[in-house]
């Protein structure tokens, strides 16, 4: 906010009381109006009413519009190309090169417009256990991504703690600069900038949380494989008494998030993961739940927050007169979303913390509706599987997507935030997986009987019972099938599910018509994995599908 009449704001007597010793000035941001130092939810919500950025609603949640950015820009993400890092990245769709005297010029800029702005600043780390945090400093132009933090990170707990933090790691966010493509080489006036070297990312332009979110993400899965802790983006949960975890892999959209909130188990986290010798840890300190017609039924949980006062909405439809909003409306965009903490879910564990997993589910989202609902994997198939991310983008959840599923590939269930090359995550899952002996599976939560338009989306009640039943071991005690073309293992049989459901043509009106998609789908496994030959072991290789 450029407060240029100096109006004294709501928390401005107490933007300074939790303030650290190690200031902005390693910045280089001067001439500030006032900087607010880890407001906590209360104050930044008159903050965020005061300057009208959002509105409050029934319950207490805010609503904020995000602007023309509903969902990730995720082709004006660059890495700056320098020396000490090199040889670490795997430059590409996902990791384009940045020239660092382009970006010192672009926060040179930045640094300017700043002056005689206001600023707010969260203090947090990224990562449950003591050992793999990364202390990381959220500065943003606007009060509500304050806020978005605060909900999503861990934040110290006392006032001594707040004073003697020392940011490791820093992102930037100031959505009313834009760069300027001509000048700084952006593809438009949007980016997102990480310099490894400068420990500094820069968000320009674009109002969307969720950069905010995987550009931390992004800073965990390139630090971490340096000491041989595997990040994941996976959601995971354990029984009530804190044994068998497990693992939840899946892009947005695939239902992470649904799935692991389940009342019958206790929520580690919905997305985001590290896997250490110690077991495995969250992230971060909240969700960031995808909220499109989301069903009081069939996620009470989460539609319970919702309505909860610290909840932040982006995008809601809601009824300005009433302040009821409206979770069906996708006027603004499918990708509506819930950030709140976790402790909002009654079943969440404190500590964000469990053991080694026993189970690890794959999710893909199959708009082909081929796919069986689950199969069992071998740890070679698991790893196949893994590298290749077979799921569909769901609208809304990237700039550009259509109404309709778009088939695609991505790496690791989350290439757009893997820095390493692929074999570097891969590895590290492949020695997990034996040294802890993981069951794995594959969970299909797309279409049955026809593809997008023709077929539709499998019963999450159906998904839900064949979860049950891999976790609980039922699945142990039944019958399979070998798939002919992918080779992976189904069941004949589960409690509470249709016979039929297991056999994926028996959906189909037309068995040559299924049995052509399926060697379709297959040829295009075969083709993505063929950028992986190098580096991939033989064994890994020959799990894939067989036509």
């Amino acid at each position: 906010m450029n407060n240029i009449l100096n109006i004294v704001t709501p928390a401005e007597k107490e933007a300074q009381a939790l303030k650290s010793d190690y200031g902005l000035k390693y910045l280089g941001l001067t001439n500030l109006r006032k900087v607010y130092w880890n407001l906590p939810v209360e104050a930044l919500y008159e903050e965020v009413i005061f300057r009208s950025e959002a509105t409050i609603t029934r319950g207490g949640p805010i609503i904020a519009n995000t602007g023309k950015h509903t969902a990730r820009a995720a082709n004006d993400k660059f890495i700056v190309r320098e020396p000490t890092t090199e040889m670490n990245i795997w430059w590409g769709e996902y990791n384009r090169p940045y020239s660092p005297e382009k970006f010192n010029e672009l926060f040179a800029r930045l640094q300017g417009f700043l002056q005689g702005r206001d600023l707010f600043v969260q203090d947090c780390y990224a990562g449950a256990d003591p050992e793999y945090r990364l202390p990381v400093r959220i500065v943003t132009e606007l009060a509500w991504h304050s806020h978005f933090a605060r909900n999503m990170f861990i934040t110290p707990t006392t006032l001594e703690e707040y004073r003697r933090f020392v940011p490791e790691f820093t992102i930037l966010a100031v959505p009313s600069f834009q760069g300027v493509p001509q000048i700084d080489s952006t593809n438009t006036g949007t980016f997102i900038i990480l310099n490894f070297e400068q420990k500094l990312c820069i968000i320009g332009t674009s109002a969307y949380a969720g950069e905010i979110k995987k550009s931390v993400f992004t800073i965990m899965n390139y630090l971490l494989p340096l000491q041989n802790v595997m990040p994941m983006h996976c959601s995971a949960n354990t029984k009530h008494d804190g044994t068998e975890p497990a693992l939840f892999f899946g892009l947005s959209g695939t239902g992470k998030t649904t799935l692991s909130a389940d009342p019958k188990r206790s929520l580690i986290g919905d997305d985001e993961h590290g896997w250490s010798d110690n077991g495995i840890f969250n992230f971060e300190n909240g969700c960031y739940a995808k909220v499109i017609q989301l069903s009081p039924t069939a996620e009470p949980e989460i539609y319970a927050c919702t309505s909860k006062f610290g909840t932040i909405l982006e995008n809601v439809i809601f009824d300005k007169v009433t302040r009821k909003i409206d979770l069906d409306d996708d006027t603004i965009t499918e990708n509506t979303r819930a950030s709140y903490p976790l402790e909002f879910i009654a079943n969440s564990v404190p500590s964000k913390m469990a053991g080694h997993p026993k189970n690890i589910i794959l999710l893909t989202c199959d708009a082909s509706g081929v796919m069986p609902p689950i199969a069992k994997l071998t740890p070679e198939q698991t790893l196949y599987h893994f590298i290749s991310g077979y799921t569909s983008k769901i609208a809304g959840t990237e700039i550009g997507l259509g109404k309709e599923p778009e088939i695609t590939f991505s790496t690791c269930f989350g290439g757009p935030f893997m820095v390493h090359h692929p074999a570097k995550y891969a590895e590290l899952l492949r020695r997990k997986i034996e040294k802890y002996k993981v069951n794995c599976w594959l969970v299909n939560t797309g279409w049955v009987g026809g593809g997008f338009n023709v077929g539709h989306r499998i019963s999450i009640r159906y998904t839900r019972a064949l979860l049950n039943a891999a976790l609980d071991g039922t699945l142990n005690q039944v019958d399979y099938y070998q798939d002919p073309v992918f080779g992976f293992m189904v069941p004949k049989s589960c409690p509470d599910v249709p016979e039929k459901v297991l056999y994926p043509a028996e959906e189909w009106n037309n068995k040559e018509e299924y049995n052509q998609k399926y060697r379709s789908l297959a040829s295009r496994f075969i083709e993505n994995f063929k950028k992986f030959a190098d580096g991939t072991p033989k064994e890994i290789i020959e799990a894939g599908p067989k036509i």
